[in-house]
């Protein structure tokens, strides 16, 4: 098994911030650096399902530009209403 060798990386951050780290860190019984980490590992991941998301949507709109199908709002209201209910129901039918 290969392991990807892990590199340093400088973060340059006002004397404010690093100390609200340096506290935060301390009351979590954690190092800076683990924290600096995690922040980073939580931000990437969050703005990866936004940025996924985003596409979603994209994707969907160029979907209904070449096809015009769709459901109106009051059929997708009423499907999710059902939903709300506790019902298992099927999505609407999309149409032209």
């Amino acid at each position: 098994m290969t392991t990807t060798p892990i590199r340093p990386v400088t973060v340059k951050i006002d004397p404010d911030t690093k100390a609200r780290v340096k506290r935060l860190a301390d009351a979590r019984h954690r190092t800076p650096h683990w924290l600096m980490r995690e922040a980073i590992e939580q931000y990437v991941e969050r703005e990866e399902k936004r940025e996924a998301f985003r596409q979603d949507g994209i994707k969907a709109w160029e979907a209904y530009q070449r096809t015009g199908l769709h459901a109106t709002a009051e059929e997708a209201d009423a499907w999710l209403a059902q939903l709300e209910q506790g019902q298992d129901a099927e999505p609407p039918e999309c149409h032209a």
